[in-house]
């Protein structure tokens, strides 16, 4: 399979000193102004991330804020499931060979190894290929994974609209059979803070220290 990864970045902030470029009667509003804008900025209510994650830092995205799809046991699931919580959602399939059991293996040896800290990170693997992911597969899928990791699985025009929302690239690579293709798909994996805002754009290959990392800045981020 080839390993597709999505070029992605943040969308741009407006900088939390933008009004230090007016032109200000006096010095003293100037420094009055400034001071007004750092107290918001350290209160969280404008700038950009101070984190230095080591994945891409896609805070303030207006993209990949909706997911709404059922799951393996049928439930209508979205990331409001999940608050409070660092939530990593990753598309793929069950019969990828290697980036998405990787992926997943990955995620699963941090959890555990974030020990009790472990239970406020959440799995999510969105399914590429609902014709051949059935709900059974699914389920055993992220049993071998981790029990607590949730698979969705929309129909074809609901898969397509959530790759959409996440500006996910998938598409069929054609086998010796019909039933035989694989799947050229975005290999990163999103997370999400515990407030339910993507924070991070986690590359494929980029290791498993590097994800727990980027989960510990935003288990200890305090808002």
């Amino acid at each position: 399979m080839k390993r597709t990864t999505n070029s992605t970045s943040s969308s741009p902030l407006p900088s939390p000193t933008g009004l230090s470029r007016r032109s200000l009667a006096a010095t003293g509003l100037a420094f009055a102004l400034l001071g007004s804008l750092a107290a918001c900025d350290q209160l969280g209510l404008g700038g950009s991330s101070k984190l230095a994650f080591k994945g891409v830092d896609l805070t303030g995205a207006e993209y990949a804020r909706n997911l709404n799809l059922p799951d393996q046991d049928g439930r209508s699931r979205s990331l409001a499931d999940f608050k409070g919580k660092v939530v990593v959602v990753f598309f793929g399939y069950t019969q990828c060979p290697d980036v998405c059991p990787t992926t997943m293996a990955e995620l699963a040896e941090v959890k555990r190894s974030l020990g009790a800290d472990g239970e406020r990170v959440q799995g999510v693997f969105v399914s590429v290929d609902p014709e051949r992911d059935t709900p059974a597969l699914l389920k055993a899928y992220m049993a071998s994974f981790d029990p607590s990791f949730v698979a969705l699985r929309g129909s074809e025009e609901q898969t397509k609209a959530a790759a959409k929302e996440f500006k996910v690239y998938y598409a069929k690579v054609p086998g010796k059979t019909p039933e035989s293709y694989t799947l050229d798909h975005t290999a990163a994996s999103f997370i999400f803070d515990p407030e339910g805002r993507v924070r991070v754009f986690s590359r494929y290959g980029s290791g498993a220290q590097a994800l727990a990392d980027d989960i510990k800045l935003l288990l200890a981020e305090k808002r």
